[in-house]
């Protein structure tokens, strides 16, 4: 690769980066209108859409999704060590902990579908 394709490359995914922060931006501005609307579908959409920018930003800043993946296992686990209020107040550390093993546990050929 020459210097110059390199830097085309370093600066196109500083771009990408750069939209991909915008990006996340712009999803919590869109999900505090969806709450303010009181939309179900909004809010998914705009939880969906923040959490999918995160993902893409770690792999651009060298991440992979499994990184990111077993960071959240491994804060979930830590809350529970810790008594989150959350874990506290509504079981939700735990639920969401047995949800992600459960769903990671069913989609094992993520990699084989489209």
């Amino acid at each position: 690769m020459t210097r110059s394709t390199q830097e085309i490359d370093i600066a196109g995914n500083i771009r990408l980066i750069e939209w991909l922060k915008a990006e996340i931006i712009n999803g919590v501005a869109s999900l505090f209108r969806a709450l303010l609307k009181n939309s179900q579908d909004l809010t998914t959409e705009a939880l969906a859409n923040i959490i999918t920018a995160c993902y893409f930003l770690g792999e651009r800043v060298g991440l992979s999704f499994e990184d990111v993946d077993t960071r959240i296992v491994s804060r979930l686990k830590s809350h529970l060590e810790d008594e989150h209020q959350l874990e506290k107040w509504h079981g939700d550390i735990s639920r969401l902990l047995r949800y992600y093993r459960s769903w990671r546990n069913g989609h094992e050929d993520v990699n084989d579908q489209k």
